[in-house]
C-alpha cells in the first residue's frame, strides 16, 4: 500500500502559491537552473524563483515596488547571474526534502566530493541509452 499526503500549495520552492501553485512532487517546473553569466527575464510573476539567489547568495539589494523590480536601486526586467547553481534531488522523490523545497544551491555551498558514478546515460539523455561502462566506476577519473 502506498500512502500519499496532500501537498500544501506553497510547500514547494519557490513558495509562491499564486504563481506556482500547481507545482508538486509529480508535476514540477519547468524551471531554469542559473549559471554564471546567464541572463534571465524577471517579473513580479517569476521573481520568487530567483529572489533568494539575487538577494542572499549574490548579495544585491532587491525590492519590488508598485509591480516593478529594483536591484541595487535600479529598475530592471532582467538579471545576469554571478555564480553557478545546482539542483539537488533526493533518491526518494516522495519523501525527500531537496531543491524542490529549498531551491537552488550555489556552487560554493557544495562541500562533498563524489566517490563513484552511480548511474550514467549516453550523452546525458536517457533516450540515448545507458552508459554501462561508467556505472559504479571511480569519480576520480572525471
Amino acid at each position: 500500500e502506498v500512502l500519499t499526503f496532500p501537498s500544501k500549495p506553497d510547500q514547494y520552492f519557490p513558495h509562491d502559491a499564486k504563481n506556482f501553485g500547481n507545482w508538486a512532487n509529480d508535476n514540477y517546473g519547468p524551471i531554469y537552473i542559473p549559471k554564471k553569466g546567464a541572463t534571465v527575464k524577471i517579473s513580479p510573476e517569476n521573481i520568487a524563483l530567483y529572489e533568494r539567489v539575487i538577494s542572499n547568495y549574490e548579495e544585491n539589494d532587491l525590492k519590488i515596488k508598485d509591480g516593478k523590480i529594483f536591484i541595487n536601486g535600479q529598475e530592471t526586467d532582467n538579471y545576469t547571474f554571478k555564480m553557478d547553481y545546482y539542483w539537488m534531488m533526493g533518491d526518494n522523490r516522495h519523501n525527500s526534502e531537496d531543491s524542490r523545497v529549498w531551491g537552488f544551491v550555489p556552487h560554493n555551498h557544495i562541500v562533498g566530493k563524489p566517490l563513484f558514478i552511480w548511474f550514467s546515460t549516453k550523452n546525458g539523455n536517457m533516450f540515448n541509452g545507458i552508459n554501462w561502462s561508467r556505472i559504479f566506476t571511480s569519480a576520480n577519473k572525471m
